[in-house]
Parts: C-alpha cells; sequence; structure tokens
C-alpha cells in the first residue's frame, strides 16, 4: 500500500495485494465471516484519516468505527468495557460502566491526540443528530483511545486536529477493512514489528441461531521474544531487529457483535480480549495500556429519556455463551497478527536511524508450510 499525501482520508478498502494472516497459510481456528473483519458485524463501518508526511515526521491519523447508520437522532449502543492495564485512555468508560450504553462512533488515535479527537467527535455528533442537541438538554460523551506513536511519528507534534477526526468518522465504509500503516495505527509497533490496525471475525451458533463478533485492534504492545502465533514461538525465531529491553506500548480492542447481550455478559465478552491478546504473548506489561470495548447492535431502541417506564429486551442466556467467548479469543489473536502481517520497513524519528521491521512475511509462510 503507497503512502497517502499528508492529510489524507481513507475508507477501508483493503489493499488485496498485501497478503493476510491466512493467506500465508496460517491455520487460525474458527469460521470468520466474508471480509473477516470487524465490518461483517452487519451495519458497523470503519473509516480512516492517515497522516503520512516524512519532511515533517509525521506518521499518525485516527480510526473511527460507527456501530451502526444512524442519523438525525442517536441510537444507543449497549455496551461493556474493561482495562487488563490502564497505562492508557478510553474516554467515557465511566459512562459505560454506569449506564450500560454509548452513542456515536468509537475513535482511536495517538496519546497526545484524545482531546484534538474528542473535540472533533463531538462537532461530527452536534451535525449528525442536530435535532436532538438543538430541542434537548443533551450531551455528547464519545468513546475515544489510543496508543502511544512516539518512535515514527512526531508525537509533540499534535499533527491530529478535529478536522481529521470527522474526515476519519466521514469516511466510514462497510467492506473489507485495510490494515496496518492505516488511520490511528499508522505508527504502532507490535512485538518490535511495524504493525498497527488488524482486524478478524467469527460465526457462532448458538440456540439455533447465527451470529457474528467481529474485532478491531491498534495494536502496540508487546516485546519481540515474547511472540507467539499458534503456539509457535515465532519471535524468538525471528530476532532480526529487535531493539526493545522492555515493552512500552500498548493495544486497543474494540469488539462488535449482533447477539443480543446485556451489559453485564458485554463486560465478560471484553474481559476475553485478554485471552486474546494473550494468546500471541504479551503478559501486560505495566507500560502497556490494555484496554477493551465491547458492544452488541441487536434490538435498537430510543435513548433511555424516551423510552417507556418498563423496558424488555431479549438476552443472551449466559450460561450459553461460551461459544461466543471462544470467538472473541480466536478474533483477537488473528486480528494482532494480521496488524502484524500488514507492516512495513518504516524509519523511526527517535531515535533517528532505527528501522522498525515489517514481520518476514515469506519466513513466516515457510514456519507454517
Amino acid at each position: 500500500m503507497s503512502n497517502p499525501a499528508p492529510d489524507s482520508a481513507q475508507g477501508p478498502a483493503q489493499d488485496r495485494a498485501r497478503p493476510r494472516a491466512r493467506d500465508l497459510g496460517l491455520p487460525f481456528p474458527g469460521t470468520p465471516g466474508p471480509w473477516n473483519a470487524i465490518t461483517d458485524v452487519a451495519g458497523v463501518e470503519v473509516g480512516f484519516c492517515t497522516l503520512i508526511d516524512p519532511a515533517r515526521r509525521m506518521r499518525t491519523g485516527v480510526t473511527a468505527i460507527r456501530p451502526r447508520p444512524d442519523a438525525g437522532h442517536p441510537v444507543p449502543v449497549t455496551a461493556g468495557f474493561h482495562a487488563l492495564n490502564g497505562n492508557g485512555e478510553m474516554t467515557g468508560t465511566h459512562w459505560v460502566d454506569h449506564a450500560g450504553y454509548f452513542t456515536g462512533p468509537v475513535c482511536i488515535t495517538n496519546t497526545h491526540s484524545v482531546g484534538a479527537v474528542h473535540h472533533g467527535t463531538v462537532r461530527w455528533m452536534m451535525e449528525q443528530y442536530g435535532s436532538y442537541f438543538r430541542e434537548e438538554h443533551s450531551w455528547a460523551m464519545p468513546v475515544v483511545a489510543e496508543t502511544y506513536d512516539g518512535v515514527l511519528n512526531d508525537i509533540t507534534a499534535l499533527h491530529v486536529t478535529p478536522d481529521h477526526a470527522i474526515e476519519a468518522i466521514r469516511a466510514a465504509r462497510s467492506g473489507p477493512v485495510a490494515e496496518g500503516s492505516v488511520g490511528g495505527g499508522t505508527g504502532m509497533i507490535a512485538y518490535e514489528f511495524k504493525a498497527g490496525t488488524g482486524t478478524a471475525s467469527r460465526r457462532v451458533a448458538i440456540g439455533g441461531r447465527g451470529f457474528t463478533v467481529g474485532v478491531l485492534v491498534q495494536a502496540n504492545h508487546g516485546r519481540r521474544d515474547w511472540l507467539t502465533v499458534l503456539g509457535r514461538p515465532v519471535g524468538r525465531l525471528m530476532p532480526e531487529g529487535a531493539f526493545r529491553q522492555k515493552e512500552t506500548g500498548s493495544i486497543i480492542v474494540v469488539i462488535a457483535t449482533d447477539a443480543p447481550l446485556s451489559q453485564l455478559s458485554l463486560r465478560a465478552v471484553a474481559r476475553r480480549a485478554a485471552l486474546g491478546i494473550g494468546r500471541g504473548g504479551t503478559p501486560g506489561g505495566n507500560s502497556s495500556g490494555d484496554i477493551f470495548l465491547a458492544f452488541s447492535t441487536a434490538g435498537p431502541g430510543p435513548m433511555p429519556e424516551r423510552d417507556t417506564d418498563f423496558v424488555t429486551r431479549e438476552t443472551m442466556n449466559p450460561e450459553r455463551i461460551d461459544p461466543l467467548y471462544l470467538a472473541v479469543v480466536e478474533a483477537v489473536d488473528e486480528a494482532v497478527v494480521n496488524a502484524i502481517v500488514a507492516g512495513e520497513d518504516t524509519p523511526a524519528v527517535k531515535p533517528e536511524g532505527l528501522i522498525v521491521r515489517g514481520i518476514d512475511r515469506e519466513a513466516l509462510r515457510r514456519l507454517f508450510a
């Protein structure tokens, strides 16, 4: 995938010239959806604004996830949140924990750009839900998360603006999703390989009905010698280019499903992301922000203040939920590997002279031949 011009907004189209993990013969378990992406959950859309300009030491951006194409009036999305390790940020999670829902898009960017992206997302929500904000005493509390890209991007230059967040949200589309150096993942590193954005999905059957789980990760975590892929010590077998003495990154995981889940079940689903990233080898280091959000698109309804006094909703019996837990773990594991497989050699801005290597895809293919 060629570098886009500075301040470039992108939709989700995947560069099919670059293989994904399954294309290399990696035998991941489970049955993915048609795009093997978070967008396999009906109604979920992903957009990017990717900012690359070597002259300005800029390699960053914004990723936006729209849970459903609502307009005019926000439709709440049932949600749950979990932080395995809290050295990071995801705004709006106090309300998610308290109320069990959020409204509007979910955005991911770099650490120093949370404020700008939050501002831009609020502006977009004011436009998207114009009458709601004009006619009522309403408030916007969007979900904005981050990981640190200061090795490959001059993070102190504050390249990301509110307008870039709006571009990413407006670019959101269904279909295949680009991976690696795109959107908020543009300057990210995982297991000391160039990584960034990754996605995957799973289909499950519960109670005679079919459901989809889709995940998107912004992978910026792990040390090389920890990396394990489908049980094989890939990091130890590919030590060339490792440069860190300790883990200094983070990972954001967003999980979407069309299964009708309660707020408590979605918290439990979010916790399973920890098992997914753990399959890759990370112990969740102290310097890592490992933060997970799960949401369900099932049963859309009005904002609570406009609903009836008593509400009846369909929810899955937690005693039947285990297949969905497994789907989450498998999809998160694969999404991280997809992010790494998409990486290309990238020069660092700090320290100068360092090249963060993309994984040797042919060597990875041979390991699983």
